[in-house]
């Protein structure tokens, strides 16, 4: 997504109370304190922070040792408009980011998709050797190209995932998969049709591929908290999911 001011502008708006986010942060917050109690002074990186909603979250919960990087300064600018210990760095040099740190925690929430495995495969690598022997990964990572759309297109997204597809990924770096699930499987439908709709004006020329844009938009209060409400009740239910347009892991070594 790297160039694009417009939907790093739309993330750092909403991102603190569209539906989506509130979920994903809330998932990262809920594995942080399965694995560490009550513990707020673990080591925590986020690499490709976007704009520092995550970080920004988990700073108002009490966590003190965060950092972040992110690779486009339109990003690096909001998380600093914030606040935030964030500094800029592509993240195929992360080698060259404070070489001997190593953390508790590292997130890596909807970065993969935009390497291929040449650039993916070291990456991942490099966020394995700064995991302490006890440390956790947590991925976030969109799933099943049948929901590759416009949202896709706009943000420059390369690819979707697969569990398999992480499984081959982490296990030869070194990392054991502890939970997996998919998730947004009630709202799968709704989303599936949206993103049907917007490729087929694609396809009748009503809309410019240039024109594309993310899924990333504040619906009225009311459905927001509605949708909101329904994914929260289905993790309440489900504790993992088969389908979804997210798929959510979380690996040790």
């Amino acid at each position: 997504m790297i160039g694009r001011s417009d939907e790093y502008e739309k993330m750092y708006r909403l991102e603190g109370q569209l539906w989506w986010y509130r979920i994903l942060h809330e998932r990262v917050d809920a594995v942080l304190r399965r694995h560490f109690g009550t513990q707020r002074d673990i080591q925590l990186l986020d690499a490709g922070c976007g704009t520092g909603g995550l970080l920004r979250f988990l700073q108002q919960r009490g966590y003190t040792r965060l950092r972040g990087i992110d690779g486009s300064a339109d990003a690096v600018a909001f998380c600093q408009a914030r606040d935030l210990p964030v500094v800029f760095l592509n993240l195929n040099h992360l080698d060259q980011f404070e070489p001997e740190t190593t953390y508790d925690v590292i997130v890596c929430n909807d970065v993969f998709c935009y390497f291929d495995d040449t650039n993916l495969i070291p990456l991942v690598n490099q966020l394995v050797r700064r995991l302490r022997p006890n440390g956790i990964l947590i991925t976030n990572n969109n799933a099943f190209n049948v929901f590759r759309g416009q949202h896709d297109r706009a943000v420059g997204s390369m690819r979707r995932f697969v569990q398999k597809d992480l499984e081959q990924l982490l296990i030869p770096a070194g990392l054991q998969i502890r939970t997996a699930t998919y998730w947004s499987l009630l709202l799968s439908p709704l989303i599936l049709l949206m993103r049907q709709w917007q490729d087929w004006q694609l396809r009748r020329g009503w809309r410019a591929l240039e024109e594309a844009e993310s899924d990333v938009y504040m619906p009225p209060a009311w459905l927001n908290e509605t949708l909101y409400r329904i994914v929260r009740a289905e993790q309440t239910v489900f504790a993992r999911t088969p389908f979804g347009s997210s798929l959510f892991i979380t690996a040790g070594k």
